[in-house]
């Protein structure tokens, strides 16, 4: 054992040069490693929230499509303030629905969103499954806040697009489920941008 650590520190001293530095460092051959980072913003559509477009917005909409709601963009906002819905939303589900008011049932029910049978409306072509014949375009858009407000984020705790349309619009009544999203959510980004077609 003795002559073990005889060896060891004789080794050790003829490697040792008293007053070099231990290690030396040539920075020619080293680089700093930058590493890259990449920032992905993840958009969720959530329904709820203050109003991201303006009436006026609305209202050029509407009136770009000839809509027969045209006019009633600050009635469609102040709405959606009241439910604590973005009305942004309920513009674009009324432009998938029917073209704001332009198409399919809507131009009879005034309904936004194309609901069916409500137990205090008459309702419409029951053979087709029902639609709930609104007293106004404005009765047609608090309906469908109504809706979304408690039914959808109330009870069922759904918030977004993504969530929302599959239970709204099912693939099981022949509807393009993620057609349906993406149109949506294309709408928005629109609109939110300050242009009116979508």
């Amino acid at each position: 054992m003795a002559l073990v650590c005889a060896v060891g520190l004789l080794l050790a001293l003829l490697f040792i040069h008293p007053g070099s530095s231990p290690a030396r460092v040539d920075s020619s051959h080293f680089s700093v490693y930058q590493p890259t980072v990449y920032s992905m913003h993840l958009r969720v559509y959530s329904v709820v929230g203050k109003p991201t477009v303006s009436a006026a917005l609305i209202n050029r909409v509407l009136a770009t499509y000839h809509s027969p709601a045209a006019g009633l963009g600050q009635q469609l906002y102040d709405l959606g303030m009241k439910y604590g819905i973005d009305p942004v939303y309920a513009l674009a589900f009324f432009m998938h629905e029917s073209l704001f008011g332009t198409t399919g049932e809507a131009r009879r029910t005034l309904s936004l969103g194309n609901e069916r049978c409500l137990p205090d409306r008459r309702c419409l072509d029951r053979q087709l499954g029902g639609y709930a014949q609104m007293n106004s375009w404005e009765d047609g858009f608090e309906q469908w806040y109504l809706l979304i407000r408690t039914l959808y984020v109330g009870q069922w705790h759904l918030v977004t697009v993504d969530q929302i349309i599959p239970v709204y619009a099912p693939q099981a009544d022949h509807n393009d489920v993620a057609g349906y999203i993406q149109a949506v959510k294309r709408a928005v980004d629109v609109w939110r941008s300050g242009a009116v077609m979508a």
